[in-house]
């Protein structure tokens, strides 16, 4: 199927690594130029090069913050000036897994208040700044990755990602009229360069090892297998084309059938 995409402008925060360098390089693939930012500007540069090699695309990087409103205003003043147009944004700056996965005795306040200004209002402050320039355009695709730990009790962290799906909701309704949709897809166990961190940490917990978590793990899911980034993004790819413009406000589970209430 041909997604429409080339030619477009996307916004990928969180751009230099993991899910968020996945769907970099299949919106590149697509032929779409990309705009990648996070807060390290080697792992970006390393990342843009791999990505216009492999694609021919263009991708631009800058560096950014997006717990600071002022950072998140410039970088997408740039990215629009740059490229001309910003057509889709990608959300997914924010620390793997949460900060905060003990138990309520232990867990610290403030970690707990850095996952929200990190992933639920640095998402917002994305979305407030690219919203206007889609608006201008009629057009535009907002996509948030979420993640499972928001349809568990699982993680105290968890509460962050069931914020970004009230804020998804809201956003669909209030910038529907304008053609702009906005989505969120729950990544289950994906594997990328934190993952083996996730499983040393449950191995500590649990008493095991890495590999004796990993192994567990695929045992109860359906597929019976860890997840690929280019899974998640090439569904991320389909909803920030013009083929998906009647979904808007969902949260849509990409975990190989984890969501049965089966989590690490």
């Amino acid at each position: 199927m041909d997604l429409a995409l080339a030619g477009r402008v996307a916004l990928a925060t969180g751009g230099s690594l993991g899910i968020g360098k996945a769907v970099a390089r299949e919106l590149a693939r697509e032929g779409v130029n990309v705009v990648i930012t996070a807060r390290r500007k080697p792992a970006l540069e390393r990342t843009a090069k791999e990505i216009e090699a492999e694609t021919g695309s263009r991708v631009v990087t800058l560096v950014s913050d997006t717990t600071d409103t002022e950072s998140v205003r410039h970088m997408v003043r740039s990215a629009a000036e740059e490229l001309g147009r910003i057509d889709i944004l990608v959300n997914g700056a924010a620390a793997p897994s949460g900060l905060v996965r003990n138990s309520v005795g232990e867990a610290d306040p403030e970690l707990l208040l850095a996952d929200i200004n990190t992933k639920v209002v640095g998402y917002f402050r994305c979305a407030q700044a690219v919203a206007p320039h889609m608006e201008a355009n009629g057009y535009g695709r907002i996509l948030n990755i979420g993640g499972l730990t928001g349809r568990s009790s699982h993680a105290l962290s968890g509460l962050r990602n069931l914020a970004v799906v009230h804020m998804t909701k809201t956003l669909s309704d209030q910038l529907g009229p304008s053609g702009i949709t906005v989505n969120t897809v729950h990544p289950g166990v994906v594997e990328t360069e934190h993952i083996h961190d996730l499983y040393e940490k449950e191995a500590t917990k649990r008493g095991s090892t890495a590999a004796q978590v990993e192994a567990d793990f695929v045992a109860r899911t359906p597929i019976r297998r860890v997840l690929e980034a280019n899974e998640i993004a090439e569904a991320i790819a389909f909803l920030a084309s013009p083929r998906a413009a009647a979904i808007t406000g969902e949260s849509l589970g990409i975990d190989g059938g984890l969501t049965r209430g089966i989590f690490l």
